[in-house]
């Protein structure tokens, strides 16, 4: 489990850092809280480092594990669900500013977001995941159609995530201007956007190649529940 690179084990990196203000746990294990987000991480591989993590699960709930190689499930518990994601950064966009209005999202559109993020399932999304970091969207007619935005947060780097658009409203280049807003945002303040993407979704990867994002490394997402 021990790794130099902080993007090996973000979860860790951002619960210990940036975002510890989220964090439940202790020293042996963290958890985002669970109105922000599933994502944990145990300190190392130890019996009593994987017990404590287990605890920040409730027993009707799930764990979210992102790193680097397959993580077994602790004692009592089963993986419940297993994706291989390419994780991509980019040191320099090649993003246009977005030809389409462009909503500021607030705490007033969080019913929405979770709306949209519920229909389409960009990733976990929860009640106040929308308040980790800065979120844009695209409205018709008031109503909130895609969106972009920040999740984990560590020293240097900020996640791109949360992106998605309504199905009645696919291929008019929402995805792709958003993300490179959000990204170019990123890097302006001096940080490296990164982003996480299944192996198999070849058109999301397609887009975000375009923009200028590039493959860092291959990272497990492993879910673990109560067995």
């Amino acid at each position: 489990m021990n790794s130099s690179h902080p993007l090996d084990r973000p979860a860790w990196s951002a619960l210990t850092g940036r975002q510890a203000h989220l964090a439940l746990g202790d020293a042996l294990a963290l958890r985002f809280a669970p109105d922000y987000g599933l994502f944990a991480a145990a300190r190392d591989d130890t019996p009593a480092s994987q017990a404590a993590m287990a605890a920040l699960c409730p027993r009707d709930g799930a764990l979210g594990l992102v790193e680097v190689g397959e993580r077994p499930a602790p004692p009592g518990m089963a993986v419940i669900d297993r994706g291989v994601c390419w994780q991509m950064t980019a040191r320099s966009l090649n993003a246009r500013g977005p030809d389409f209005a462009i909503a500021e999202l607030t705490d007033a559109d969080a019913p929405e977001m979770l709306d949209l993020a519920t229909l389409t399932k960009p990733g976990p999304f929860f009640a106040r995941t929308h308040e980790m970091g800065a979120f844009v969207g695209v409205k018709q007619d008031g109503v909130l159609v895609a969106m972009a935005g920040e999740r984990m947060r560590l020293d240097g780097f900020t996640e791109v995530s949360g992106v998605c658009v309504h199905p009645g409203h696919r291929g008019r280049g929402y995805s792709a201007g958003l993300t490179g807003l959000v990204a170019t945002r990123i890097l302006a303040r001096g940080e490296t956007p990164f982003l996480h993407v299944y192996d198999h979704n070849a058109p999301a990867i397609r887009v975000y190649e375009t923009l200028g994002f590039e493959l860092r490394r291959i990272v497990d997402l492993t879910v673990l529940a109560w067995a």
